[in-house]
């Protein structure tokens, strides 16, 4: 009997060995899966405007998209707009952000964007991925998020999240997020690249974390060949879920199935985060 491959020695074989047609399908087939596990994606970072999210995006930089969405509230409480936030003082915005970490570097990226933003674009956030990169805080994992969730333009978000499992779904073996951009969106629709970033990124935080995932509980686990990596038993993987599919949790997955928003399930009292 042939000793069983490991996770890493499949996915070299996948690699090595699958056509870009058969990957293609694997890979949009794991994708629809997904959307099917997680019918109510959405951007993670709260916001009302395209302001909002470029804003929270440069703050969730090393920190919780559910760290930033306690303080923005107050960021922008105080500072609606970018005409307010360019001209805040300084120490007030630092203590604002103190919470989201490397407040400092934060508090005056955002500020200077703001200034940015007022003097070159009347203070609106343009729909322009080469301007948006030259923002201070702001490169294309920012860009795409604001492009795709405040203006519906297609983009990939290449996080950690989005690079792990693109790693473990071999669809690439590349590290830097460019190439993982480049080789990923090979396999995708264009108008879909918005979607899949969401999918790939709640299911990095729910089920295949980076430490041990939950392979026994993923519902993409015939199609990855990384299956194995983590805890395969389905109880113990069970036990491993995050947010809204941990144990316990039911009656928030259960609202969040049937379209209750974020705003609504905090002021019901649910906690949103791990």
């Amino acid at each position: 009997m042939p000793p069983r491959l490991t996770p890493a020695q499949r996915r070299a074989r996948v690699l090595d060995n699958e056509t870009h047609l058969a990957k293609k399908r694997r890979a949009r087939k794991i994708d629809k899966v997904l959307g099917e596990t997680y019918p109510y994606v959405v951007a993670e970072l709260d916001f009302e405007n395209p302001f909002e999210l470029l804003v929270a995006t440069v703050l969730s930089a090393q920190t919780t998209d559910v760290k930033v969405n306690e303080v923005t509230p107050v960021l922008f409480g105080a500072y609606p707009d970018a005409f307010a936030l360019a001209g805040a003082p300084a120490a007030a915005v630092q203590e604002i952000v103190r919470p989201t970490g490397f407040y400092k570097t934060k508090a005056a990226n955002i500020q200077e964007l703001s200034r940015r933003l007022v003097t070159e674009q009347d203070g609106e956030v343009p729909d322009d991925l080469d301007y948006l990169v030259t923002l201070p805080g702001v490169g294309r994992k920012t860009a795409f998020v604001v492009l795709g969730n405040a203006f519906d333009r297609p983009g990939l978000t290449v996080d950690t999240h989005f690079g792990r499992l693109a790693r473990r779904f071999a669809w690439t073996d590349q590290e830097d997020p460019v190439k993982v951009e480049a080789e990923v969106g090979e396999l995708f629709e264009k108008r879909d690249y918005t979607m899949l970033s969401h999918h790939l990124i709640f299911h990095g935080r729910r089920i295949c974390h980076a430490k041990k995932p939950a392979c026994g509980a993923c519902p993409v686990a015939q199609w990855c060949p990384s299956f194995g990596e983590g805890e395969t038993d389905p109880e113990a993987a069970e036990a491993l879920l995050k947010y809204e599919l941990a144990p316990g949790r039911e009656e928030l997955h259960r609202l969040m199935v049937q379209g209750y928003t974020r705003r609504q399930l905090r002021a019901l009292g649910y906690p949103l985060g791990p």
